[in-house]
Formats: structure tokens, C-alpha cells, sequence
């Protein structure tokens, strides 16, 4: 069984109306959104006067607008009036669009911008908890991926659908003032252009939604094997993950083939629709022309409309399907923005005046998933300065009390308190700046190793890291380095020995000096080489600390002041080493197999 298993795309759907809450993030925009519906009904009511000037033009000088004896220079300037109207109906067209583009350009990068902070700070306050079900590819698709998908909804989607329904409808109305029996006969093929695009928005919408949750699935898949590339390498499984990779990315492909052939059948479609009704109004036109009953100039406005007629049909139907991928995206932002942290802080919380460490478990029963316990009944005292070490075999819940200490999980039952006070009634961010951990898998970010013992600290200064660095014996090694404190960190610290990276990450723990120590196995991955540096380091840390040890290898845990032995959840010893080896218990049992 599983004790974190991952959630998939279909194990939690949004509740709520998410178009509704797209829109509000309109609200500090509303001018600029104001402004670009003003600059569409111009921009259509321009594009709707550009063929009637033309018409117009044909009417009066090619179909007999003057008469015989006018003159040959009054033609020419009605020439030139005419064509100046129409390079400024173009200008304007330009100034008009480019405005628009700007606008909405502006206003989506600053609403995407909002949004991938808050997706991003409400991440960061999630539990625990939260990122032991969800994959991080998921993560990463919903704060890049879905977040793009949403900008195009407000950068371009919803300003064109406000201007093609404006264009349908003026283009509607002019063609009926202009002639109704021209008119009908250009509407006949919109009932089959409806009936289409209600069944191209029905295909693409579940295009869409296969192709977002396969490409889901490959960013979940990269993320998680591209950080175990290590494993797969060492273990000559390259063939195998390639060969899955195929499987998912061929899945991908074949979504986003599907996605490009609705469209591709979908347009041309269109197409031979406008192009039916243009015919039918050649035919028609062309009678009316030779009955005098319809000028040239009017027929050649009804022949450009229907050209631009079917155009924002065929466009709306396309920005529907954007449309619905954009809700499918927001969908799966606002499920995550949703998502509650199980750890809240308290509306009053209580703060000690100075954190001395003292550390008291009362009663506590602990399990993560609410019904298996990894803790049992739990409970012991350390004073302010002790040392103190967990040892027992693996699964027996000595890296569970160091997550609770820490309040990253919250206990079922009993108490755990800091300096008296219960850590539900402190807030996180008291109890975890009192608090420095160091892990046996150190993780360093990529920068340099400044900005990674300061991790942006505005309070520690560039002196207070490099006293840091050497007091742990970090700079030892860090000043020989040819950029000091600025040398280049990969990712995770990769071009470091495990030993260098051990050392600065005590000194990023001696830097915050917090007044509470743990050590998660700290000591485990240590080379020979830095082995006297680090225990050095670990002496220096611990001065006048609380420390909780968390230790495979007991020769490192010895001269603790106390050890507490864990076994099943429960603490079935405690003293010191002496006093353990005394008992003739677990402990002593444990440490003659590691001497044998």
C-alpha cells in the first residue's frame, strides 16, 4: 500500500462558476477594457464603410453617376475625394488596431502576471501534505501551461468575440437596409454554417480536453525522471523510460493531430459555404443588374460582405473552442488556488517573548493519512540547550517527530509544545524561524552559494555569511573556489561533493541562527575527506542550541545527553548511551550490529 499515492487529473473538480471568476480579475482593467469595445465598434463600423465607399465609387463614375458633358477634371477630383476617404478609413483602421493590440497586449500580460504570483504564493503555503499527492509536473503545467492558456483568453479571445458578434450584426443590418432580397439570398447557407460550428465546438472541446490532460501527463513524466535521471542511468534503464516516453509523447501527438484536424476540416467547410452564397448572389445580382433593379456598386458591396461574412462565423466558432480551452484551464487554476492548506495559522496566536527551545511531546498520536499511526502515544521532554538523539529502525517515527516539531503535519491526538506554549496557538512562521533543519539530502537552489546560505534574507549581510560559511569550515573550501561566495551553483549543487554541500547548509542553519537544531541523518553521505570539518561544523552548530539528532550510524550520537529509542511508534527506551547499554534493551542490540 502506498502511503502517499499521487492524485490524478480526475481525482478533483472544480466547483464554481469559473468564467464568471476569470472576469473578475478584469475589474482593476475595466478602463482599458472600456476602451478597447470602443476602439472595436470603430474599427467595425470602419471595416462595414470600406465597401460602400467602393461601391459608392462605382455607382458614380462607372455606372453613370455623371453626366456625358461634365467635365474630365470634376471626374478626376470625385476620383481622388473618393480615394482619400479610403486611405483615411485605412489609417484610421491602423491607428485603431494598433491601440486595441496594445491595450489588450498590456492588460493580459498584467493579469497573467497577477495571477502566476498568486498561484505561486498560495503554493508556497500549502501543507506538507498537499505536495505528497501532487506530482510536481502537475504543479508546474498549472503555473506555466494553464496559466499561458488563460492569457490568451484575455489578450485576444474575449475582445474578439465582443467584435465578431458586433460584425455579424452590423454586417446583417447594412445588407438589409441595402437591398432585403440580396440580403435573404446571402443568408441561406448560415442554418448549415450554425449546425456546423455547434458540432466543430463539440468536437474541438473534447480535443481540447484529451490534449491538456495528456500534455499534463508528459510534464509529469519529464519533471519526475529528468530529477531521477541519476537513478536511471546508474541502473541502465535509459531504453526502458525512452520507450515509455514514446508512449506518452506518441499519446500527445496523436491528441494535438485530432486537435489540428477538427480545425483543418472545420475551415475549409466554411469556406465552400461562403463561397455557395457568393455564387448565389452572382446569380442573383447578375439578374437584377441586367433588370436595372440592383446597381453594380450594389452588388459589389454584397459580394465583399459575404466574403467577410462567414469570416467571423468561422472565427467565433474557433474562439468558442479557445474559449472553452481557456475555462478548462482556469478550471484546474482555481481547483488549485482552492486547494485549503490543512496547516492554518491561529486568528490569535501566542508568541514567546525569546524561543528557548524547550521542546515537550504530551499524549501524541500521529498518522498521515488519518488512520494508520506512525506515532503512538507519544511523549517526552527536552530542556532548553539539550541534546538530544532518536535512534530505531526505519519506519519507527523519528523522522515524523522532527516533521511535527516543525508543524509541517499536525497531530491527531495530544499536544506538542515549544517553551510552554502549544504550536497550534503559534504561527508558522514563529516556530519554523526558531527552527533550523538539516537534511541528509541537501538541496541547493541554483544561483551562487551567497544567495543559497542567505536564500534572499534581506537581514543577513554579505559579512554574516561569509562568517558563517567559516565558522562551519565551508570557506575552506568556498574561498578557494576561483568566484568565492559567487561561484555558480547548478541545480541541486551537483558540482559539489557531498560533503561541500553539507557544509553550506550548516551554514545556512548557523546564518538564520535559530535557537532550535535538528539533524536529519546530517551526517549520513559524508566523505572521509570532510568528515573532521564536518563534525567540527557540527560542535560549533550545536553550541547553546537545543539539538535533535535523527542518526543511523550511533557512533555519531553518543555524547548526547539524551537518546531516546523508537520502536513501532512508541518509545520503548531513554537515557543516556551508557544507560542504554546498561539495559541490555534494543539499543545495546542495535549497537553490537553495527560494531559487528
Amino acid at each position: 500500500m502506498k502511503l502517499f499515492p499521487k492524485r490524478t487529473e480526475e481525482d478533483v473538480h472544480y466547483q464554481g462558476n469559473a468564467v464568471v471568476r476569470m472576469l473578475s480579475y478584469l475589474r482593476p482593467h475595466m478602463a482599458a477594457m472600456a476602451a478597447c469595445l470602443v476602439l472595436v465598434l470603430a474599427i467595425t463600423a470602419l471595416e462595414l464603410y470600406k465597401p460602400i465607399l467602393t461601391g459608392d465609387a462605382i455607382d458614380l463614375f462607372i455606372d453613370g453617376g455623371y453626366a456625358p458633358g461634365e467635365a474630365v477634371e470634376e471626374r478626376f477630383m470625385g476620383i481622388l475625394t473618393a480615394a482619400g476617404k479610403y486611405v483615411a478609413v485605412l489609417a484610421l483602421l491602423f491607428v485603431c488596431n494598433r491601440v486595441q493590440f496594445l491595450l489588450l497586449q498590456r492588460t493580459g500580460q498584467e493579469i497573467v502576471y497577477t495571477m502566476r504570483r498568486q498561484l505561486f504564493e498560495h503554493i508556497e503555503s500549502l501543507s506538507m501534505r498537499f505536495f505528497d499527492l501532487t506530482p510536481v509536473g502537475k504543479i508546474v503545467t498549472r503555473v506555466t501551461n494553464d496559466v499561458e492558456a488563460v492569457h490568451e483568453l484575455y489578450a485576444n479571445i474575449l475582445v474578439k468575440l465582443f467584435k465578431n458578434v458586433v460584425k455579424i450584426i452590423g454586417l446583417a443590418a447594412v445588407m438589409l437596409l441595402l437591398d432585403v432580397r440580396m440580403a435573404l439570398l446571402s443568408f441561406v447557407m448560415v442554418p448549415a454554417v450554425t449546425v456546423l460550428t455547434a458540432v466543430f465546438r463539440t468536437l474541438s472541446r473534447r480535443a481540447y480536453q484529451v490534449s491538456k490532460t495528456k500534455l499534463t501527463e508528459v510534464n509529469t513524466f519529464l519533471s519526475e525522471n529528468l530529477s531521477g535521471m541519476k537513478v536511471i542511468q546508474i541502473f541502465n534503464r535509459e531504453k526502458e523510460k525512452l520507450d515509455a516516453f514514446r508512449v506518452r509523447s506518441g499519446e500527445l501527438h496523436q491528441a494535438f493531430r485530432r486537435e489540428t484536424l477538427v480545425g483543418a476540416v472545420f475551415r475549409p467547410v466554411i469556406v465552400m459555404c461562403s463561397v455557395a452564397a457568393m455564387a448565389i448572389v452572382i446569380v442573383a445580382g447578375s439578374q437584377g443588374v441586367l433588370a436595372g433593379t440592383v446597381s453594380f456598386g450594389t452588388m459589389y458591396i454584397f459580394l465583399q460582405y459575404i466574403k467577410t461574412f462567414f469570416e467571423p462565423i468561422q472565427d467565433l466558432a474557433e474562439q468558442l473552442s479557445t474559449l472553452q480551452s481557456a475555462v478548462a484551464s482556469a478550471e484546474k487554476i482555481f481547483t488549485l488556488l482552492d486547494e485549503e492548506p490543512q496547516i492554518r495559522d491561529p486568528a490569535e496566536p501566542r508568541s514567546p517573548a525569546e524561543i528557548r527551545g524547550r521542546i515537550e511531546f504530551k499524549n501524541v498520536w500521529f498518522a498521515y493519512d488519518g488512520e494508520n499511526y506512525i506515532l503512538r502515544d507519544v511523549s517526552f521532554v527536552i530542556e532548553p540547550g539539550q541534546k538530544v538523539a532518536f535512534v530505531g529502525a526505519t519506519g519507527a517515527g523519528k523522522s515524523s517527530i522532527l516533521n511535527l516539531i516543525g508543524r509541517y503535519y499536525d497531530v491527531q491526538r495530544g499536544e506538542i509544545l515549544i517553551d510552554g506554549v502549544n504550536v497550534r496557538d503559534m504561527t508558522r512562521d514563529q516556530i519554523r524561524s526558531a527552527i533550523g533543519q538539516v537534511q541528509q539530502d541537501v538541496f541547493l537552489f541554483t544561483g551562487d552559494i551567497k544567495s543559497n546560505i542567505r536564500l534572499r534574507s534581506e537581514t543577513i549581510t554579505e559579512e554574516d555569511v561569509v562568517q558563517a560559511a567559516r565558522r562551519v569550515n565551508a570557506g575552506r573550501f568556498i574561498e578557494k573556489l576561483p568566484a568565492g561566495y559567487d561561484e555558480r551553483v547548478t541545480e541541486r549543487g551537483s558540482t559539489f561533493s557531498a560533503g561541500q554541500r553539507q557544509l553550506i547548509s550548516f551554514a545556512r542553519t548557523l546564518a538564520f541562527d535559530p535557537a532550535i537544531l535538528i539533524l536529519d541523518e546530517a551526517t549520513a553521505n559524508i566523505d572521509t575527506e570532510t568528515e573532521q570539518w564536518i563534525q567540527e561544523a557540527l560542535e560549533t552548530l550545536m553550541a547553546g542550541r537545543t539539538t535533535i539528532m535523527v542518526a543511523h550510524r550511533l557512533s555519531t550520537i553518543q555524547h548526547a545527553d539524551k537518546i531516546i529509542v523508537m520502536h513501532k511508534g512508541r518509545i520503548r527506551e531513554s537515557g543516556t548511551h551508557q544507560e542504554l547499554l546498561d539495559q541490555d534493551g534494543i539499543y545495546r542490540k542495535l549497537y553490537q550490529l553495527q560494531l559487528a
